[in-house]
């Protein structure tokens, strides 16, 4: 199942937040679009923000409306994987174009976010850290 779009040249990167991992593919020649898991971008991510969210690293190196852009993402809440798919276009322009690296690293879209939810440890009440209440007697 090929379309014209996946026999075209592209750039293909990764993006990730917390468990959520995003495929990115941008095609340099191609009419401006972006979908996500075969969604408009409108129609995937619900609110507003979210869409800024993934959208905003083509906004700040203003190239949106240069490229097709197609992502498959999995894992994670929306807004976990808005960020994966703006770490993973980030990844894909400074590829396409190496003079945005200074730019997108210095908003810190570049940098992996490493937080995610710690585990619940052992003898510990519910949370990560939440300990039962101590009495002497």
């Amino acid at each position: 199942m090929e379309t014209d779009a996946t026999a075209a040249k592209y750039i293909e990167t990764i993006g990730r937040r917390k468990t959520a991992a995003a495929r990115v593919r941008i095609f340099p020649e191609g009419k401006q679009s972006i979908t996500v898991n075969e969604k408009d971008v409108e129609s995937y991510f619900k609110t507003r923000e979210q869409r800024r969210v993934a959208i905003e690293a083509l906004t700040k190196s203003k190239l949106a409306a240069k490229f097709l852009i197609t992502i498959r993402v999995r894992g994670g809440g929306l807004s976990s994987q808005a960020e994966a798919v703006r770490h993973g276009i980030a990844r894909a322009l400074v590829s396409y174009d190496a003079e945005l690296r200074k730019k997108l690293k210095r908003v810190g879209f570049l940098k992996r976010d490493p937080r995610s939810k710690e585990r619940r440890k052992f003898g510990k009440k519910g949370k990560a850290r939440k300990s039962p209440k101590w009495s002497k007697r």
